[in-house]
């Protein structure tokens, strides 16, 4: 069983940064997938980045290529998602996640509760 507790959401103007945080409870954190995901209201739940195990070659959406970066810290059981250059449409509520059976799609085995982000205009 694995636990994921997000954290570093908020409201930020556009154009301006955030930088979320997962932790993730167990000893094999630094065995898994880990992606993040975003729900805005009204909408279906998206990916939007993932990282594997050994931290190469990450996943991105093509809405945040080039503007968000996922890295980890397996050290500290904690996968990051830095997001620059925010826009309005970022909005959402930002999921942790771990362990999936199709990286781009939301069949992963682990969820977090979530991080509210709001970028205002």
């Amino acid at each position: 069983q694995v636990q994921l507790v997000e954290s570093g959401g908020g409201l930020v103007q556009a154009g301006g940064s955030l930088r979320l945080s997962c932790v993730a409870s167990g000893r094999t954190f630094s065995s898994r997938t880990m992606g993040w995901f975003r729900q805005a209201p009204g909408r279906e739940r998206e990916f939007v980045a993932a990282i594997l195990w050994s931290g190469g070659n990450p996943y991105y959406a093509d809405s945040v290529k080039g503007r968000f970066t996922i890295s980890r810290d397996n050290a500290k059981n904690t996968v990051y998602l830095q997001m620059n250059s925010l826009k309005p449409e970022d909005t959402a509520v930002y999921y942790c996640a771990a362990d999936p059976t199709v990286i781009r799609t939301i069949a992963w085995n682990y969820w977090g509760q979530g991080t509210q982000v709001t970028v205002s205009s």
